[in-house]
């Protein structure tokens, strides 16, 4: 796997003057415009070493199973912010969504406890009824992103009742001043008893998330949608191919899943399990902002995973690399996740 580092603005125009036009016009006119970068991360059970009693957190203290202490927890908290860091370069993304959080103490503990308390971020959070107690998060910039309303859409299993999961977080924003997005952050219910065992549940929060972009194309012409998370399922399977109906581009679908072309790339993903790289982890967006007359754009010419070298290291059991996680099993290995983040940029066009 070759390691490749999100370029800044100007590496990215110098590159892309020299291809092919992207969405059917010239480079030079695409890069005229603001921009602004998204990212999603899973950060591997980033939980404060206090137990709430409330939720099943024990092994995430100090006499829990993990030993997790307060210095590794700050460890864990520092190199959140390295990658965010890493991710923006030079600046943090504008928006990031995050899942594998314990709480609204954890994400304020990120943004005002840490070196990322000098860019002001804001948070949105609600805390969801996950029996481990995680929960996603969302990060945005107050100074290039307004927030217009969020919400906690619940997932409540019909086939299932005491099961407990994550909410799916709802964010309306505004950027550059002007245009309204709609961004749901994910993080869907493990494949634990195995991937088939477990699959009507994912797809059955598919169908949640599917009834409210319905919504939303309802009521808008040309919604501007971005679907981020840790999904437990790849691009291919039932939940989002069929269930949420997140397509390639040339199928008449309205949602676009912009990892699928990534797919065959057997040696890179976000996810590695069993020496099996998967992609697990994906951005969704309506396909409007695909159209060449849209005002809003996606850089396509990006790859979306990031593989800074930091975040990987040597696979001696199953050879090439692997994600450099916290854990492995019950043993602290001090690494960052055992997820790699995915980012895209967006280009607001005149």
């Amino acid at each position: 796997m070759n390691n490749i580092k999100p370029n800044t603005l100007t590496i990215i125009l110098l590159s892309l003057l020299i291809s092919a036009s992207v969405f059917g016009q010239n480079n030079t006119e695409l890069f005229k415009e603001d921009s602004l970068r998204m990212m999603f991360y899973n950060v591997e059970n980033l939980f404060d070493p206090f137990d709430d009693s409330l939720t099943r957190d024990e092994e995430f203290t100090s006499e829990g199973a993990k030993h997790w202490s307060w210095n590794k927890y700050q460890t864990k908290q520092n190199n959140v912010y390295k990658t965010i860091m890493a991710v923006g370069n030079p600046y943090p993304p504008a928006i990031i969504g995050l899942c594998e959080i314990e709480n609204r103490f954890v994400l304020n503990q990120l943004v005002y406890k840490t070196a990322f308390s000098k860019f002001d971020y804001r948070i949105v959070h609600e805390e969801s009824p996950d029996r481990r107690g995680i929960d996603v998060g969302l990060l945005f910039d107050p100074k290039r992103v307004e927030l217009i309303y969020h919400e906690a859409v619940q997932v409540n299993f019909p086939f299932s009742p005491e099961t407990r999961t994550r909410d799916i977080l709802y964010v309306k924003l505004k950027i550059f001043d002007q245009d309204t997005i709609h961004v749901f952050v994910n993080h869907w219910p493990s494949r634990w008893g195995g991937q088939m065992a477990s699959a009507p549940k994912r797809n059955y929060v598919a169908d949640v998330l599917k009834s409210k972009t319905d919504s939303i194309f309802n009521k808008e012409l040309t919604p501007a949608i971005f679907i981020m998370g840790d999904f437990n399922d790849e691009p291919e399977d039932n939940s989002l191919s069929i269930h949420l109906q997140a397509a390639e581009f040339e199928d008449s679908s309205d949602l676009v899943n912009l990892m699928l072309p990534y797919m065959d790339e057997k040696s890179r993903g976000t996810h590695k399990y069993q020496g099996n790289w998967g992609i697990l982890d994906q951005f969704i967006v309506s396909k409007f902002l695909l159209l060449s007359n849209s005002d809003l754009r996606i850089n396509l010419n990006q790859y979306p995973i990031f593989e800074g070298s930091y975040l990987l290291e040597k696979d001696d059991k199953f050879l090439g690399l692997k994600p450099n996680r916290t854990f492995i099993g019950y043993k602290y290995h001090g690494g960052y996740s055992d997820h790699l983040p995915i980012f895209l940029d967006v280009y607001k066009m005149q």
